[in-house]
């Protein structure tokens, strides 16, 4: 196991090990708990020196993500290193089939991939469903799904604590269905009600997903929820002071 530089997740270095918790969890269990045969991490010297103080070993884990997203035979002739994280990003995409512009940034790409989930959980969802997630926005009940998915887009695009919200909310939808866990308390924290109506959807829509994933190949049982995470945890970082102050106004 060897890091290869990745600009697109340095910004892991800066997150603490109850951040990280989750992300070394799917990299090394599987949705029952079980140890994964395929990974790396958990024999490295550094996971054995450091383990659970994850931030100490970052570049480990950054490592272990960028070889489930290569090919294990050239892998080899890499010099055990795997591939970069937007290649493994992309690979997940077009596998989910969301429309994306290779060309934009990560980040651009990882809000492509939530909305995705989002806009085909909306779809799914009956009128009834829709009112109540509608009354929970302040927006107007009579929106259509589509409607709905513009004002989610328009939430994501103008970042701060609503950004963050929404892709927590996403996220924990996600992860309880593919690996049988949420976030963690302090993510949780920040769910709304608005959480408990996506939350039926958007499981229908990841289930779907994971019965087409198991025919393609395992490597798909963690890149996909190994990507979803490295987008919270993004959004996270990138909106620190935005969630403390909002945490703040709610003591």
């Amino acid at each position: 196991m060897a890091y290869r530089h990745d600009p697109d997740l340095e910004f892991l270095a800066n997150c603490s090990s109850d951040e990280l918790d989750q992300l070394v969890y799917l990299l090394t269990h599987d949705k029952d708990g079980n140890s994964r045969l395929t990974e790396e991490l958990t024999s490295s010297d550094d996971y054995k020196r450091y383990y659970p103080e994850h931030s100490k070993y970052w570049q480990n884990i950054a490592a272990e993500i960028q070889l489930f997203g290569g090919n294990t035979l050239v892998n080899l002739f890499r010099g055990g290193r795997g591939v970069p994280y937007k290649e493994v990003l992309c690979d997940v995409c077009d596998k989910m089939k969301v429309n994306y512009n290779k060309y934009s940034s990560v980040q651009q790409i990882e809000e492509n991939l939530l909305m995705k989930i989002l806009k085909e959980a909306l779809e799914k969802m009956t009128p009834e469903e829709r009112e109540k997630l509608a009354n929970e926005l302040g927006v107007p009940a009579v929106l259509t799904s589509q409607g709905l998915t513009a004002t989610f887009l328009a939430i994501f695009k103008a970042g701060g604590f609503k950004s963050y919200q929404l892709t927590v909310i996403i996220v924990n939808a996600v992860l309880k269905t593919l690996i049988g866990r949420g976030l963690t308390a302090t993510a949780n924290a920040t769910l709304t009600r608005v959480a408990s109506i996506l939350a039926g959807p958007i499981g229908w829509v990841i289930t779907g997903l994971w019965t087409a994933v198991d025919i393609a190949g395992p490597a798909y049982r963690i890149t996909i929820p190994a990507v979803i995470e490295i987008s919270y945890l993004r959004k996270l970082s990138e909106n620190r002071e935005a969630i403390e102050a909002a945490n703040q106004v709610n003591l």
